[in-house]
């Protein structure tokens, strides 16, 4: 079955038409969308998406490109709220972005670390935020063990990947994956095991080459984003569908409880 494992659909750019894309996107054979929080000012507003539409579903963190505004009760906040939401499936977007700045690392590292302690604490698995850090952020995922996730938007290289792969962790692939002059990017999703590969929108950021920079990106787009990575790897795009779902869930248990007795759309 097809997951978006990575949509921003709270995002104020849906929210002209937010049930008309989610009602469009179900209908067109996705399974799933999974919107991760950013800040604590989105956590009630992801929850309450998943508690719209049952096939969405959320997860909550503090974003690296966020921990500036953010306050140290926020993690306590976070805390409960992992707590008391058993519905959560992860802890997400954490981790580290070394690309807008490094004057805050300290800062970063700290949001980051105490976020990893409370997946260890919840044993929740996290979604990861990983641009221009991935060697940073495979420091500290070796120091505080969590159960594995996703490495959202990866763009490293293959020794990082089989790093991440090593640890427990599915790397995402979307949009920058279309455009033939990603040359890295096509080759990986090309080369690593299908195992380890789960498919995303990151909507409506990072929109597919036929979308172009000016259009908003949509969790619409992940059926040709599927068929790319088909075309990649030279198979069938109903393989591509089941095995990134089955991947999908087995990285995000409370998903495989939902979505296991599912048949595959094809």
């Amino acid at each position: 079955m097809l997951i978006d494992t990575h949509c921003h659909l709270d995002a104020a750019e849906f929210d002209a038409d937010r049930a008309k894309v989610t009602s469009d996107t179900l209908q067109a054979g996705i399974a799933a969308i999974i919107v991760p929080a950013v800040e604590c000012a989105n956590f009630d507003a992801v929850m309450l998406l998943a508690k719209q539409t049952p096939q969405v579903h959320f997860a909550l963190g503090i974003h690296p490109m966020y921990v500036d505004s953010a306050r140290m009760d926020d993690l306590r906040v976070l805390a409960e709220l992992l707590a008391q939401e058993p519905s959560c499936i992860a802890v997400g977007e954490i981790g580290l972005d070394f690309f807008v700045t490094r004057q805050n690392r300290e800062t970063q590292e700290y949001f980051f670390t105490e976020q990893l302690k409370l997946a260890q604490q919840f044993d929740l698995p996290v979604i990861l935020h990983v641009r221009r850090a991935i060697d940073d952020v495979l420091k500290y995922l070796r120091l505080y063990k969590v159960r594995g996730g996703i490495a959202h938007a990866f763009n490293g290289s293959l020794q990082q990947a089989e790093a991440l792969i090593d640890l427990g962790f599915k790397l995402g692939f979307g949009g920058a994956m279309t455009y033939p002059r990603a040359l890295k990017i096509r080759a990986l999703a090309a080369k690593l095991p299908l195992e380890a590969i789960v498919l995303e929108t990151d909507a409506p950021d990072i929109p597919p080459a036929w979308v172009g920079n000016q259009g908003r990106n949509s969790p619409l787009e992940l059926v040709k984003i599927a068929e790319t990575l088909a075309q990649l790897r030279g198979i069938n795009s109903s393989q591509i569908i089941e095995i990134t779902g089955k991947n999908a869930c087995s990285i995000f248990p409370k998903l495989a409880d939902l979505y296991t007795p599912l048949k595959v759309l094809h």
